[in-house]
């Protein structure tokens, strides 16, 4: 294994830029990504968005600490108010992606979806 050992500040901010991990999501030489959804990433999501998923407050709040979420902007108001506050997983999904990601969930019929009949998600 090989170690890189910084030795001024103009290197250790030279590889802060260019080693950073979201950095290297696509290949230089092919233009193509070099990483992608595998596995436990891809069933993690596919729970998370599943129609049976609810969120308590407490899991919220600790989900939201480990993505860069700007508390001033509030949380969103959750989809079951009553016994108990609850969030759906696609909620919290919509938290993380950025404002500028399109999003169109249409049904089976071609109707857009209703909160009861979400059978389709595509993000463009």
């Amino acid at each position: 294994m090989n170690m890189h050992v910084p030795q001024s500040l103009e290197t250790k901010a030279e590889i802060k830029e260019l080693m950073a991990v979201p950095k290297q999501i696509v290949a230089p030489r092919s233009n193509k990504p070099c990483m992608g959804i595998v596995q436990d990433a891809l069933l993690g999501i596919s729970r998370l968005t599943s129609r049976e998923t609810y969120i308590t407050k407490d899991t919220l709040m600790d989900l939201l600490l480990w993505i860069d979420y700007d508390l001033e902007r509030g949380l969103p108001p959750p989809a079951i108010i009553k016994p108990k506050a609850l969030w759906t997983g696609k909620q919290i999904v919509s938290l993380v992606l950025p404002e500028s990601v399109n999003l169109e969930m249409f049904a089976r019929d071609g109707d857009r979806l209703d909160s009861y009949k979400d059978l389709n998600v595509i993000v463009q």
